[in-house]
């Protein structure tokens, strides 16, 4: 595989209307397969992902979204919604097992089991986006939903909590429009 930076960055474009075109299960296993080796903190990986692909899933996703955000997640191929698992830390002894005492940083510490989740599961999405672009996907990140209702339609009984939502597939470029400006070096950052 021959990634450039082109396809990470420098060309990539955030989609909101998606070609007629289906994404294979396989790519998504592939996808999950890239996205898991980017680092977390203990390696606590609290990302969970769900997949939407199927049209009665979609029929229960679609109304949970920003009314902005619901044509665009009803035509895409895929929608991901990328989860934190506030229980993380119950998967420290076989993720991290150098380090028996692990656990007992984060159980019983909601402040620190949030911060870590929150923050460690929004790393893996931004590995998440750069797995599907390698892999030729084009992606629509969103945080335009009602994350309670998400939450109690699609995560009920567990103790995954909705980050964000990322909808796949093979972006249409007709449909892009101008590309918004980024800052630059020097109204963004300092070296000190």
């Amino acid at each position: 595989m021959n990634i450039t930076t082109e396809q990470l960055f420098d060309d990539a474009r955030t989609h909101n209307a998606w070609l007629d075109r289906p994404v294979p299960d396989e790519l998504l296993h592939r996808l999950y397969d890239l996205m898991k080796w980017g680092p977390t903190s203990a390696n606590c990986c609290p990302a969970r992902i769900l997949f939407v692909k199927t049209p009665e899933a979609k029929a229960r996703l679609v109304p949970c979204m920003s009314e902005g955000n619901q044509a665009k997640t009803a035509a895409a191929p895929v929608t991901a919604i990328i989860g934190m698992d506030m229980h993380f830390y119950e998967k420290l002894p076989q993720l991290f097992p150098h380090n028996p005492e692990a656990r007992s940083w984060f159980e019983g510490k909601p402040e620190v089991i949030h911060s870590t989740a929150f923050r460690n599961s929004s790393l893996q999405g931004g590995y998440f986006i750069m797995a599907a672009r390698a892999l030729g996907l084009d992606c629509g990140p969103m945080s335009g939903f009602d994350a309670p209702r998400v939450d109690a339609e699609f995560w009920l009984g567990t103790a995954v909590k909705t980050n964000f939502i990322c909808n796949l597939g093979y972006g249409d470029p007709s449909q892009l429009f101008p590309r918004s400006p980024r800052l630059a070096f020097e109204q963004a950052c300092r070296i000190v």
